[in-house]
């Protein structure tokens, strides 16, 4: 019955789930212990495992998520298109990543030119950024680091398994990671009708 029940509790969730959360869903005379919540998910994860349905670890926890090999058919079900981000938006977004936390005007030395307010605008609305501190020189800059939705969009669990730079370098990298930069299809739960579209 224990796997049964997290089940249930990932696909309602409509988003990850810290093994903290599920365990929120017992009362304390029949709360189970985390060897077996987590016991119960790794049996879920087989189970699906020739399913079109995966259980995955992000930061935020576990969730159900469609498999990227059937997302094609499966984004169907939505009239609207997926946003598609700018070059402008996604080097942004990747400096922020592999250099947090750094300041706009650091973006803007790299790129070599301005970084637009509206890039900035939709990074924090997505929740993909958010301000850490301020950097201690005159003008006091904000410093920005990516978020823990921002690892769950992409299906990280951490900063480490982002890609390496000898990767991203790869002729294919781009072919092979393009549905990353589509919204996810499960349940529609992260689905903002226009959202960021053409951004």
């Amino acid at each position: 019955m224990l796997k049964q029940i997290v089940e249930a509790a990932l696909v309602a969730a409509g988003g990850p789930l810290t093994l903290d959360q599920i365990l929120a869903l017992f009362l304390d005379d029949e709360r189970p212990l985390r060897a077996d919540v987590l016991a119960a998910i790794g049996a879920l994860k087989e189970d699906y495992a020739e399913r079109g349905l995966e259980i995955v670890e992000v930061a935020g926890g576990w969730r159900v998520q469609v498999r990227a090999s059937i997302a094609p058919w499966v984004a169907r079900l939505w009239d609207e298109r997926p946003p598609r981000y700018s070059r402008a938006l996604l080097e942004t977004l990747s400096l922020i990543a592999y250099r947090q936390p750094i300041t706009r005007g650091e973006i803007e030395d790299i790129r070599g030119v301005a970084v637009s307010t509206q890039i900035v605008k939709t990074l924090t609305e997505r929740e993909w950024i958010r301000v850490v501190g301020h950097r201690d020189v005159p003008g006091r800059p904000a410093l920005f680091a990516t978020t823990r939705k921002f690892l769950d969009y992409f299906g990280l669990r951490s900063l480490n398994e982002l890609p390496t730079l000898a990767e991203i370098r790869a002729p294919d990298f781009l072919i092979d990671e393009e549905l990353t930069l589509e919204e996810p299809t499960r349940d529609g739960a992260d689905k903002k009708p226009g959202d960021d579209a053409g951004v």
